[in-house]
């Protein structure tokens, strides 16, 4: 049977950041406990019947999460050029996390909650140029 497995992998972390609003303000300087969800996908499992590992993609979650917990996401170089919004925070750990995967496991998507029910989503394109 032809399809794709998935697999999902979730952290956490806490941050502040401070968006620049559309009237040129900066809102005020806040705080989330955000959560992370990572989706990764392939066509065909390894030998030991796996995608991939699950604790290898928690370890390089975890290890990405502590890169950002406990700091002012405005103030890392990562977003110099890009606000520290959900939307970049979730492009940002999708850009990382694919960079060290398997050739046949891909992110599908990254998720990225800032509060309970505001949720930014995150999706690399399928076959990037």
């Amino acid at each position: 049977m032809n399809g794709t497995y998935e697999v999902c992998v979730q952290a956490r972390f806490s941050a502040t950041h401070a968006l620049r609003l559309p009237d040129g303000t900066t809102e005020p300087l806040h705080g989330h406990d955000w959560r992370v969800a990572v989706t990764l996908c392939g066509p065909r499992l390894d030998a030991s019947g796996l995608l991939i590992d699950f604790h290898a993609v928690e370890a390089r979650l975890a290890s990405l999460c502590r890169e950002l917990h406990h700091r002012h996401l405005n103030d890392l170089p990562d977003f110099a050029q890009q606000p520290p919004s959900a939307e970049q925070v979730a492009r940002w750990f999708a850009t990382r996390i694919g960079a060290d995967l398997p050739a046949d496991v891909r992110v599908s998507c990254v998720e990225v909650e800032e509060t309970p029910g505001c949720v930014a989503r995150f999706r690399p394109a399928a076959n990037p140029a």
